[in-house]
């Protein structure tokens, strides 16, 4: 028999898709904090989504391919008034949640925002129940929408914990095109053979890079990048749905899989896995660890790693706004994965420049004592040549105990450190802030402030009566979870 042929015999699907597969398929009961939390990310998500309407350049995105498509049996974009076939719908919503960077959060050795994944799974449920109701069957129910939630929430998660894409170059926001993946197919009625096609889908598709993340190509792009994966992520399941056959060794086909191809990279990094150890790792099963640990931003629309550096910097404020131009230095002390991620210096070209700057995040409210969405726009940045000042003041460094409580599971912190130095030779006090309000050790604290945030954002977008009717909806609490999916969704229709 010759030697220059491949064997083609077809192998069983890779063990970690038949694992996903299994946990979709699991009827298990998702736990009380679970299903709570889950609340509170709808709520939080859904706020986050209506605030981006304000600005145009989310906006100029939205809406049908062709100008005037109504879709019957639709599904809404919440917050206007478009109704669009569900990819489109998962696009748009995915997109206005992840605008203004304001979203949960989940942090290991890969971070993400897991309630992107929601772009898809509201635009889906809210068709899906339409289109039982029109065919008189049952709607869908929101605790439909809360169990994909909590779900998606643990895939994107879990798979995270251990596996760092962004070393090897990829964005996070493929985790959010798997999870959606497959809790929208397991929505759609998947069995088991259609969830690993869909999943092997997934896996096998070409994955985003991070340059629109980092200096000195970071731009917009991430700011609708998770909106294009969730949206995906309905497409794929869709053609699953459909029949189209799976890809079974969609990732450790030699060569050709997506472990030689885009998992493999070796640098001098010794965090980086040699080749043929470069495998998916997952230390525990999937059940609901994340969605019960999800970091919420509760306090301002910046990248999580800065979160609790903007709190140190709104505590300083008092001490230094009347002493802006004494300042000599101001140093910050932080962890690894922010210095990786969002430490720049050099010009800030546009506002998703500087929604992922360490320094101008600290600048903004040294200043103001306040961080907005707002002060990340070109006018408000021209406005105050005093930033830039700041910044060129700041000395990043790293303490190596504030990375390994970052990475350490019973902590998970996100701390931050900044001392300001004068020059008469006097400084401030060192603030030190470990967690963020939003942390689940801070979680009792952040409600009654993650619920103001989202009356807040309700009122950017609707009219009091209308605010106070979603208002009475989410006091409901487990009421919630027995609302029709289609009836929920026409109180966000603008």
């Amino acid at each position: 028999m010759s030697s220059n042929a491949d064997t083609n015999l077809r192998p069983d699907y890779d063990q970690e898709l038949q694992d996903l597969a299994d946990y979709l398929l699991n009827d298990s009961i998702p736990s009380q904090e679970a299903l709570k939390t889950a609340r509170l990310c709808l709520m939080d998500t859904l706020g986050c989504a209506l605030l981006a309407l304000r600005f145009p350049e989310c906006t100029k995105h939205l809406g049908p391919l062709v100008e005037g498509t109504q879709v019957p049996q639709g599904a809404r974009v919440p917050g206007t008034s478009y109704r669009l076939d569900p990819v489109k719908a998962a696009w748009d919503f995915g997109c206005a949640l992840r605008w203004l960077d304001y979203n949960d959060t989940w942090l290991a050795a890969e971070w993400g925002h897991p309630s992107d994944n929601l772009g898809g799974i509201l635009a889906v449920a809210d068709h899906l129940s339409q289109k039982q109701v029109a065919q008189g069957k049952p709607p869908l129910l929101m605790r439909s929408v809360l169990e994909a939630m909590i779900q998606a929430h643990e895939i994107q998660g879990i798979l995270a914990l251990e596996n760092s894409f962004n070393r090897v170059g990829l964005d996070h926001v493929l985790l959010v095109k798997v999870a959606t993946t497959a809790v929208v197919a397991k929505m759609m009625g998947a069995n088991r053979e259609q969830l690993l096609s869909a999943l092997s889908h997934a896996w096998v598709d070409g994955q985003a890079l991070r340059t629109y993340r980092h200096a000195p190509n970071a731009g917009s792009r991430k700011s609708w990048a998770a909106g294009d994966a969730t949206s995906r992520g309905v497409r794929l399941a869709d053609m699953a749905m459909r029949g189209e056959m799976g890809i079974p060794a969609a990732l450790s086909a030699p060569q050709w899989g997506f472990y030689d191809v885009l998992f493999s990279k070796t640098n001098k990094d010794q965090q980086i896995k040699p080749p043929e150890k470069q495998r998916l790792d997952r230390s525990q099963a999937y059940g609901s660890y994340v969605m019960e640990n999800i970091l919420f931003k509760v306090s301002f629309p910046a990248e999580f790693h800065a979160q609790t550096a903007a709190e140190a910097a709104v505590i300083l404020h008092p001490q230094v706004r009347d002493r802006l131009d004494e300042i000599s230095r101001i140093e910050i002390t932080t962890h690894e994965s922010a210095i990786r991620i969002i430490s720049k210096t050099g010009e800030l070209n546009n506002p998703a420049d500087r929604d992922h700057c360490l320094q101008y995040m600290i600048a903004v409210p040294l200043v103001l004592g306040e961080l907005k969405a707002e002060h990340y726009e070109n006018g408000f940045h021209a406005a105050h040549p005093e930033l830039d000042r700041l910044r060129e003041k700041m000395e990043v460094k790293e303490n190596k105990g504030f990375s390994a409580d970052y990475l350490d599971p019973e902590k998970r912190s996100i701390a931050n450190a900044i001392q300001i130095f004068f020059a008469d030779g006097s400084c401030t006090e060192k603030v030190a802030v470990e967690y963020p309000l939003g942390h689940r050790r801070r979680r009792e604290e952040s409600i009654s402030f993650l619920e103001e945030k989202f009356a807040d954002n309700l009122a950017s977008c609707f009219v009091p009566q209308r605010c106070q009717e979603i208002l009475e909806v989410f006091r409901q609490k487990e009421g919630l979870d027995a609302w029709p999916v289609h009836e929920f969704v026409d109180k966000f229709v603008g």
